[in-house]
């Protein structure tokens, strides 16, 4: 047991509520938060679990989470503090396909993942997701293949830069030929190691996967790189915003920068620190890891 303060359910609760799910009938809609076999819940049954679950069979609880028809979301195992929540990950996937709940929550109040159980295993997150965020995860379907079948050319980032650049005076049919072409308007075509290094991630989506790393020395373009990937998932409804992380508030200023030459008007960059009321309205949102860390630990 972590201490005397272990409350796993009131911060679970809480976690619930601060997302938008219900224990009880409200203003806002119906309970949808409900236990096996669609049981709503009482607040005797609440305080009868005992903050740390400590009143339950084996120091956890079910919950299954509905949509607004009543069908299965989600399904929640909340675990008492001392116990991390991916030990009964597989107990929870059997009973989410029972259900036919596509996502599961695995938390003990400190610690969360969310787990779709179409794409892969559980991942981290900070908050539970509300049931429109879930909801929107659910109706999302991203189109691997036309990623893997998408034309990735040298000049895969100069067609956003300037669409017609082939037929405008100076152009001489070739890199080669146009040098000072291409740096008076600074175009930027891709070298050949990275239209490979794209290929290769273009052929992983293939396989199946879903992750990727690049490793690449000081010097050779990785944000130009990066900005091709990111083309290439936006473009294909792979994804539908993109969060770029650095680690110095120097870079930040950087790949905003180059990422607003390479890829508007057809994506808008925001820099996070500076759009923090409409950072949603960006399809690129470029901040430090320091900034997500603040933002976190403010939130808690």
């Amino acid at each position: 047991m972590l201490k005397n303060e272990a409350h796993a359910r009131i911060k679970i609760n809480q976690l619930l509520e601060g997302a938008g799910w219900r224990f009880f009938d409200n203003l806002e809609g119906k309970a949808n938060i409900l236990l096996e076999n669609h049981v709503k819940i009482t607040q005797m049954e609440v305080d009868a679990w005992g903050n740390d679950y400590e009143n339950t069979t084996s120091g956890s609880l079910d919950f299954l989470l509905v949509d607004s028809n009543n069908q299965p979301f989600c399904v929640l195992e909340a675990k008492k503090e001392s116990l991390h929540p991916l030990v009964a990950k597989e107990q929870a996937r059997k009973y989410a396909n029972t259900v036919g709940a596509q996502f599961i929550i695995l938390s003990n109040g400190i610690v969360h993942y969310l787990w779709n159980l179409k794409n892969g295993n559980p991942k981290p997150i900070y908050n539970f997701p509300s049931p429109k965020e879930i909801g929107a995860i659910r109706e999302w379907n991203p189109d691997r293949l036309s990623l893997v079948n998408e034309p990735v050319d040298n000049d895969y980032i100069v067609v956003v830069q300037m669409p017609d650049y082939g037929e405008r005076p100076g152009w001489n049919g070739s890199i080669e030929k146009s040098k000072d072409f291409i740096w008076n308007n600074g175009l930027k075509f891709l070298r050949k190691y990275q239209l490979e290094a794209i290929q290769h991630l273009q052929n992983a989506v293939r396989m199946g996967k879903d992750r990727f790393l690049f490793e690449m020395a000081t010097g050779t373009r990785k944000t130009l790189t990066s900005a091709a990937v990111i083309r290439l998932f936006l473009r294909t409804k792979n994804a539908r915003k993109v969060l770029f992380l650095v680690d110095r508030l120097e870079l930040e200023d950087q790949a905003w920068k180059a990422f607003t030459n390479y890829l508007k008007p057809d994506y808008t960059t925001f820099i996070y620190k500076e759009h923090k009321s409409d950072w949603r309205k960006a399809d690129i949102l470029v901040t430090t890891i320091q900034s997500v860390s603040y933002t976190h630990l403010r939130a808690h």
